[in-house]
């Protein structure tokens, strides 16, 4: 219990670790659909389901797929800054740069291994790099897989150093 200057009391609360998994989140699916769809242009939504970039009907179906994902990606930072913005301004919380960043590694770690696992192996629905040969997409999408998981490591460590440093 901390005494406020009100002589309240009041307890101090945990970091919201929710909010920086959704901001995780958000920022895989942003880093996944601008550096590997747009930049790189190595994958599109269903590159691998039927629709290879090689027509402007595939390719229009494709960008707007992209589109879609990209708003699910937003709406994960919007809730990510909604849960923030909520747990900060209801109550003081411990702010921890090892809490954000391992609830932010958290978030974009789940991103890579679901989005590997479902997208990539489950559905087929494109690969991480198409622009190797297709007996290759296995081992860049292994990679993948292995980035996300650690990262996912990554951020549990450091969420487990941070919340034994909280006051």
């Amino acid at each position: 219990m901390i005494k406020n200057g009100a002589n309240e009391t009041s307890e101090a609360a945990s970091f919201p670790i929710s909010a920086g998994i959704f901001f995780g989140l958000g920022l895989g699916g942003f880093f996944d659909g601008i550096i590997l769809h747009q930049v790189l242009q190595w994958h599109h939504m269903v590159t691998s389901a039927g629709f290879p970039p090689n027509s402007v009907d595939n390719l229009k179906l494709n960008t707007l797929l992209d589109g879609l994902f990209h708003v699910c990606t937003y709406i994960f930072l919007v809730v990510g800054l909604v849960t923030l913005w909520r747990s900060a301004h209801r109550r003081h919380f411990y702010w921890s740069s090892k809490l954000l960043i391992g609830s932010l590694l958290l978030g974009f770690g789940l991103f890579n291994v679901v989005e590997g696992v479902v997208n990539h192996q489950i559905l087929g629905l494109h690969h991480v790099n198409e622009t190797v040969p297709s007996e290759q997409w296995i081992y860049w999408d292994i990679g993948f897989l292995i980035w996300g998981v650690g990262m996912l490591a990554g951020g549990w460590l450091l969420l487990k150093k941070g919340q034994h440093s909280e006051p």
